[in-house]
């Protein structure tokens, strides 16, 4: 049996899921903070919790930040 090679995906899937798994990792960040850290999250619950960290700043921190990353990342992959 021959070796293929693996399908490309391309460019904008493979962007947005980059982008997506950032922003991911930063409201997971944000969502434990609000449990470990100031420890709000256990005396308000969990609706608390994603209503104080959902807001329109943070979510503008993420996406400029997750894009920032991304061009960051492509340019190494690039260069090494």
């Amino acid at each position: 049996m021959a070796f293929q090679r693996p399908k490309r995906i391309n460019p904008f899937v493979r962007a947005l899921i980059e982008v997506g798994s950032i922003v991911f990792l930063f409201f997971s960040n944000l969502l434990m903070g609000e449990y470990n850290r100031s420890g709000q999250g256990r005396i308000h619950g969990l609706v608390w919790a994603l209503q104080d960290i959902f807001t329109v700043t943070n979510i503008l921190i993420a996406i400029t930040l997750a894009f920032i990353g991304y061009a960051i990342f492509e340019l190494l992959r690039r260069r090494l």
